[in-house]
């Protein structure tokens, strides 16, 4: 079975563990997970307690509520200056990881190869697997950012390539892919016939003043770019899983078809919340969140500085986590993981949870409380410490 050859998610069970641990008096620093601390803002939320009052608690348009394909096309003009026609170009899903297996259905026959950053998340990798298809891990190594070379994907290309994935802001790395280099790589993809596969959850949480591009947007490229997106991180709307494929029609066609035979539809009531969550009620709350991150990642710098040890601290330019570079123990980071919640009570992912250029490698969230972010990372800091003293 096709099942059987994969693992559960990491950071879902790693999250699963905490829980119990928690739950048995343990006190955990919980940087483990992607969720935001925040509470969904009360203008989304009381969209859908209206929605579901006035009996929106039925079937719908399988392909996502007009009123809601409209306004996603909306934003995606005002923001890209990009044009997707809402009866066509766009699919309501639930959430992004849905989103992405509908898209891979729609393209993927037996066999089929897509290529996947090392690192990167590793459900990017393992759907790949689970709807037929071959993931090919191209390199992306810390000394460039954690982008893959033009180089480097253009070696991994074969004849039974179809598409590349690319996360921007990235998680688990925060890099963000500039302008440029995704004109480059949608160049490549045209020369080699190629779907761009674009995750772009993350778009809203940037910093030092960088702007989020949606490939789309690049110039010619709209025709091969299979943007997934979702409301989870944005709006701190993890539980209400929803999210969009915004693709070529006849991508979408496709799709629509996985989604009807795995959903059949979102639930209205929640569309009515994403209606919310895109209209101008809810935009002070988002910014107060995106703010809230960038304080916490500064505070993190300013920590790791203070305190001067073993590990080196690769900045993000966007989403919500650090990628710790933990090489210097000398461990692995399934050890240096395991160490840490056992010893400290700081709950972190293994690197090599996102593929071998992962190894040796931490990520910790900083969607959680400040007083956990400020007292987990203390006490990362102070373990490294110990451990080449």
């Amino acid at each position: 079975m096709k099942l059987s050859a994969l693992e559960e998610a990491a950071t879902v069970a790693l999250a699963d563990r905490v829980r119990k641990l928690q739950s048995s008096g343990r006190r955990i620093y919980a940087l483990q997970t992607g969720d935001p601390d925040f509470a969904t803002p009360i203008p989304i939320v009381e969209a859908a307690y209206q929605a579901m009052r006035q009996g929106h608690t039925h079937y719908c348009d399988s392909r996502g509520l007009p009123e809601l394909r409209q306004a996603i096309a909306g934003k995606h003009m005002r923001a890209d200056a990009v044009e997707y026609d809402p009866a066509k170009e766009i699919l309501v899903t639930c959430g992004g990881v849905h989103a992405y297996y509908c898209a891979l259905l729609a393209i993927l026959n037996p066999g089929d190869e897509v290529m996947v950053p090392d690192p990167s998340w590793m459900t990017h990798v393992n759907l790949v697997g689970l709807t037929g298809g071959r993931p090919v891990r191209v390199p992306a190594l810390p000394e460039g950012g954690f982008l893959p070379t033009m180089s480097s994907w253009e070696k991994m290309i074969s004849p039974r390539t179809v598409a590349l994935v690319l996360n921007s802001p990235s998680n688990p790395t925060g890099s963000v892919a500039s302008p440029e280099y995704l004109g480059e790589l949608c160049d490549l993809a045209a020369r080699r016939n190629l779907y761009v596969i674009s995750d772009e959850v993350y778009e809203s949480i940037l910093y030092e003043g960088l702007h989020h591009t949606c490939a789309a947007s690049i110039p010619g490229a709209k025709d091969r770019c299979l943007v997934i997106n979702s409301f989870s991180k944005t709006y701190a709307m993890t539980g209400w899983r929803i999210g969009y494929l915004a693709a070529p029609e006849r991508v979408v066609n496709q799709a629509l078809k996985a989604s009807q035979h795995s959903i059949t539809n979102v639930a209205p009531f929640i569309q009515r919340a994403a209606i919310a969550a895109l209209g101008d009620s809810a935009a002070a709350a988002v910014s107060e969140m995106t703010a809230a991150y960038s304080r916490r990642r500064h505070n993190v710098i300013r920590m790791w500085r203070e305190c001067p040890g073993p590990i080196r601290l690769c900045e993000p330019q966007g989403a919500f986590y650090f990628f710790i570079d933990m090489r210097g123990l000398h461990l692995s980071s399934n050890e240096i993981a395991e160490s840490l919640l056992q010893e400290t009570g700081v709950a972190v992912v293994p690197g090599s949870v996102y593929g071998k250029n992962g190894e040796g490698f931490l990520r910790m969230t900083i969607a959680a409380a400040d007083e956990t972010i400020a007292a987990g990372f203390q006490s990362l800091l102070h373990w490294a410490a110990g451990r080449v003293n």
